[in-house]
């Protein structure tokens, strides 16, 4: 398989399937295509049709549920190397669950779902590559209703520190609050409490 113009997709794809190359991959090659999102624009809204899957090049974005007073509740973040898409908008005739907005320029590599789901049906790797793939979204699912279903505010803080090194200085405090279920205010208590403590 040669060079991608599409580095990103590219080495999650491979990566997902535990293979160097997919079969068919200038078919994904051609439906792939490159967004740049400046700082504080939107990739897509909630409630839209969207079926698309995208990874993150460059920059860092954040994923937001709205409710019906416009209040943002920020579900998680996407930095370079992650994917992310609206599973409830990969079905058929599905909308968007939630919105997603950029903290930082962003160059984004989006596909079509059903181009993925083609493939897949055409080839094992594929397929497999697909599944991975739904196995790290649902862990990742997993892992957050567990953070906020069981941990204090501190250990969520500590837990974000942990599994994100050096994310926590790129996102503003605000949005870190909001996605920690916390207050700007309670959020900065804590985060010097915790380096006071020497982390």
């Amino acid at each position: 398989m040669a060079a991608s113009q599409h580095p990103a997709f590219q080495s999650l794809l491979t990566s997902a399937a535990g293979t160097p190359t997919l079969p068919d991959w200038d078919m994904a090659e051609r439906a792939i295509t490159g967004h740049r999102v400046d700082a504080g624009g939107t990739v897509f809204l909630q409630g839209v049709p969207h079926p698309y899957v995208y990874t993150v090049h460059t920059g860092l974005l954040k994923l937001c549920y709205l409710d019906d007073g416009g209040t943002e509740w920020i579900k998680s973040f996407a930095e370079e190397g992650r994917f992310f898409a609206s599973i409830a908008a990969l079905q058929p005739g599905g909308r968007t669950a939630f919105m997603v907005t950029a903290v930082e320029p962003a160059t984004l590599e989006r596909i079509d779902h059903r181009v993925l789901l083609a493939l897949a049906e055409r080839h094992l790797p594929w397929a497999r590559a697909l599944y991975q793939l739904t196995l790290v979204f649902a862990a990742r699912k997993e892992a957050r209703e567990r953070a906020l279903l069981t941990l204090g505010a501190e250990a969520r803080y500590r837990a974000f520190l942990a599994e994100h090194p050096g994310l926590a200085l790129r996102i503003p405090q605000k949005d870190l609050a909001r996605h920690l279920g916390l207050t700007p205010v309670g959020l900065n208590r804590i985060a010097v409490r915790v380096r006071r403590a020497g982390g």
